[in-house]
């Protein structure tokens, strides 16, 4: 007798017979999952988003609404994709070639969009490939990437440029006042130094009891901050 499926389908999802689903995961209605996908266990797949053929995604991910994940992306355990964002696939996108003849799959050679371990993506970004978001880095809504986000930066903007470094937690970092380079989560307390291999911030070795605290905020500092939302 055939086993039940250990994942939720709901009704009017299109779901390739050879893409593999893990435990725990869910899919909305008018989602479409393509052949050779793999998907780890606990992900959700919201309603009308599209994954596409051969993309590899880890446990625990989560794509919101209408999000168009094109192959080959990868995204690693724990990444979160926004309503309506992108990932694009193409360098030179183009419906014919110079003759006008139509193009084929071999006319063209698809590259993709890498997300590491808990990396967010805000709703209606745009990720043109190749770009590699770092892990537990922040998309602001909105942001167009066109290049490498580091590990634990937020990025705004059209390009996307970083205006903070962001904790695992997704609070916005703030300096030690110890006056050394590492910076401090004000919600767990978790302290991160600089990667020098990555360009980004990593989470530093020593345990939170003894991690320097947040510098006092100025009179004139900026509150608002920009979520992946």
């Amino acid at each position: 007798m055939k086993e039940s499926p250990t994942y939720r389908i709901a009704p009017g999802a299109d779901i390739s017979e050879d893409a593999t689903i893990g435990d725990g995961s869910a899919i909305w209605h008018l989602a479409q999952v393509r052949e050779g996908v793999h998907m780890g266990r606990d992900c959700v797949v919201g309603r009308g988003a599209y994954i596409g053929s051969g993309v590899q995604m880890g446990n625990g991910c989560k794509i919101q609404n209408y999000a168009l994940v094109y192959e080959p992306a990868k995204l690693a355990d724990g990444v979160f994709v926004g309503p309506a964002a992108v990932f694009t696939n193409d360098h030179f996108p183009r419906a014919v070639n110079p003759d006008l003849s139509p193009k084929f799959a071999s006319d063209w050679e698809p590259v993709g969009v890498t997300c590491q371990e808990g990396a967010s993506i805000g709703a209606r970004a745009v990720c043109v490939a190749p770009v590699t978001i770092g892990a537990w880095a922040m998309v602001a809504a909105g942001a167009t990437v066109v290049k490498d986000v580091p590990p634990h930066a937020l990025v705004a903007g059209v390009p996307a440029k970083r205006i903070a470094w962001v904790g695992r937690s997704g609070e916005k970092l703030l300096p030690a006042s110890d006056g050394t380079d590492a910076w401090v989560c004000p919600t767990t307390g978790e302290w991160y130094i600089p990667d020098e291999t990555s360009g980004g911030l990593q989470l530093a070795s020593a345990p939170v009891i003894d991690a320097p605290r947040p510098a006092p905020l100025g009179d004139d500092t900026d509150e608002d901050d920009e979520r992946a939302g």
